[in-house]
């Protein structure tokens, strides 16, 4: 197959942005309904999510940003992006991912940003990878964000996810073995976002190849993969 019709075909089924819709919600509807509540202008709350990679926190951060967008100011940042000034405009939703790679003074500007909130009517959505206690920062600013609403992103169940998976796949338009979700469950990795990328993978080799989406070419595939992981 030549480059130029290999390219149209990778492109048929661009992937869909993060939403707070596409999110596969499992047991984390509360979490869902106050992170929509950001966009609104006249929210004032500070969150903090958590969770180990893979549990969709940057999903749950670009779709809220995506949704306070047009409606509010919004300033997004990764902890290591953050500098010692935090320039926020009255009304501002601030986000920022990965509040453990916050430098020194990075961590100075956020406390500052907490004591203005009240005043300029901020949001804050916080992101990190451990809950507040145990994150390495200043004790004044780990003690703030202790004080903010907290959620640890619950994991999804095995028929959670296979449902997510299923869905996926309708979406794409993948006509696949019922036998391909249960063998992914069973021997991919663990977290949605990895099996969501494999199954995207058999798709555009199955577009590739002009195969139809099989588990003996699942088993290929992701074969391959383990081989790359080991050069």
């Amino acid at each position: 197959m030549d480059a130029p019709q290999q390219q149209m075909l990778l492109d048929l089924k661009p992937e869909q942005p993060p939403t707070l819709d596409n999110f596969v919600v499992g047991a984390n509807a509360e979490l869902l309904q106050r992170l929509r509540g950001l966009g609104d202008t006249r929210s004032f709350e500070a969150l903090y999510i958590w969770g180990p990679p893979g549990c969709g926190k940057s999903h749950l951060l670009a779709a809220t940003a995506a949704t306070a967008h047009g409606q509010r100011t919004l300033v997004f940042l990764t902890g290591s992006e953050a500098g010692a000034e935090l320039t926020l405009a009255p009304g501002t939703l601030l986000v920022i991912d990965d509040v453990q790679a916050l430098s020194e003074e990075a961590q100075v500007a956020l406390f500052r940003a907490f004591n203005a909130a009240r005043f300029l009517g901020l949001a804050v959505l916080l992101a990190g990878g451990e809950p507040p206690l145990r994150l390495e920062l200043r004790e004044d600013l780990r003690t703030r964000i202790g004080q903010t609403l907290i959620y640890e992103i619950q994991s999804l169940s095995d028929d959670e996810k296979a449902a997510a998976l299923r869905r996926h796949a309708i979406e794409r338009g993948m006509l696949m073995d019922p036998g391909v979700v249960h063998y992914l469950l069973r021997h991919g990795r663990r977290d949605l976002p990895s099996l969501m990328a494999m199954l995207n993978s058999l798709d555009r080799v199955s577009l590739e190849q002009k195969r139809p989406p099989t588990l003996p070419l699942l088993r290929e595939l992701m074969q391959t993969s383990l081989d790359l992981d080991k050069e």
